[in-house]
């Protein structure tokens, strides 16, 4: 491994291990072939020898990954030695977007809940919703309405944070999610395609605000020139 091509001490890094996927797992120390994390107790159930796959931001092209060998455990501390050089995934593979989208949440014995997508990618969605119990590792399924197409699959959650309203007034229990689900390529496309309309669009506006603005300049231009004559 180039350990300049590593994040920095302090930095996040996502680490995948069979099927979870754990999304902010903090970087201690890095070496030239080894590199020392930290998560949280509950999330090391990793033994020596175990296998993970490490990633982390790549600039505008998308993402590094390495696949690397756990070769020492200390409590929530684990040294991951990455034999090679890591390859690069496309961003076109991993976007996310969104925002502000239905989303139904179903679970088995609890009443179904609607909320708000915050941002969706091809594995995971953060979504908000209130008055609503939720615990990390909790499953479900989760239906997300994406313009005129639905995408629906079985997901966990990973994260959960909540807060309940004080100000002016005690209100709702507000929610936020972060859920993990399996890839699959059907639904992976409809959500690409729906996160690049999203940002084609959005491109789109912010030239045509920036061609009236040029257009306001210019006519403030020759509006003075007219004023000095």
């Amino acid at each position: 491994m180039t350990s300049s091509l590593f994040p920095a001490d302090g930095s996040r890094v996502e680490m995948d291990h069979g099927d979870r996927s754990l999304p902010e797992v903090r970087v201690v120390r890095v070496a030239e072939a080894t590199v020392t994390l930290s998560l949280p107790l509950v999330d090391v159930p990793l033994t020596t020898g175990s296998p993970v796959t490490l990633r982390w931001p790549a600039g505008p092209r998308g993402r590094y990954v390495q696949r690397g060998t756990v070769v020492r455990v200390d409590e929530n501390r684990i040294d991951v030695t990455l034999p090679g050089e890591p390859e690069i995934e496309q961003l076109r593979n991993y976007v996310r977007g969104g925002g502000g989208e239905s989303i139904l949440l179903v679970r088995a014995n609890e009443p179904q809940a609607i909320g708000k997508v915050h941002d969706i990618s091809e594995r995971s969605v953060r979504a908000h919703f209130s008055n609503v119990e939720l615990r990390p590792g909790e499953q479900m399924l989760l239906r997300v309405q994406l313009g005129t197409e639905v995408v629906e699959f079985p997901a966990t959650a990973l994260r959960v944070s909540s807060l309940q309203q004080q100000v002016p007034v005690r209100g709702p229990l507000m929610v936020e999610m972060v859920a993990i689900f399996d890839h699959n390529e059907q639904q992976a496309r409809i959500i690409r395609r729906y996160v690049f309309r999203l940002q084609a669009m959005a491109r789109r506006e912010a030239a045509a605000a920036e061609a009236i603005g040029a257009e306001a300049i210019a006519a403030q231009g020759r509006a003075e020139v007219v004023s000095l004559r």
